[in-house]
């Protein structure tokens, strides 16, 4: 999708409370995507790789009024909690993508001290080294 992500897609629709069930079919095999797709709002989570009659039954359930979860996904997200508050989301991915704390301060309108606590509280609660590992981590787990 060029402009806008499935959960940002998802997080309109229900911010708008348009009559509209949401199916995401992704790549993203991973318990926190999964969750945060949940917090969205979407009535489905589905891999693409996965049998197309799975597919097929999960639109049926959904358009019923049903969910339709991948099992084994819904299992991964059972297991571990993101750690992470909104902030620390959003000043993780600025930091991802190379920004320094005093342009993520300008963006997000806060002091530089203000986030180099929030990345501190990450690199923290991840047990990484350094912002750019809390980063990775994060990403890796679906939490970002």
């Amino acid at each position: 999708m060029p402009k806008l992500g499935g959960l940002e897609v998802a997080h309109r629709i229900q911010r708008f409370d348009r009559p509209c069930r949401v199916v995401i079919l992704t790549t993203f095999a991973r318990g926190g995507y999964l969750r945060r797709a949940l917090d969205a709002g979407v009535a489905g989570y589905l891999l693409k790789d996965g049998p197309s009659e799975q597919l097929a039954v999960a639109l049926r359930t959904v358009h019923a009024g049903g969910r339709a979860i991948d099992p084994q996904l819904a299992l991964d997200a059972w297991g571990e909690a993101d750690p992470l508050v909104d902030r620390e989301r959003q000043v993780l991915r600025h930091a991802g993508e190379g920004l320094a704390a005093s342009d993520i301060a300008k963006l997000l309108g806060l002091t530089a001290g203000t986030v180099r606590n929030f990345l501190s509280e990450a690199i923290g609660k991840l047990g990484a080294g350094n912002r750019v590992e809390a980063y990775r981590i994060a990403r890796q787990k679906g939490w970002l």
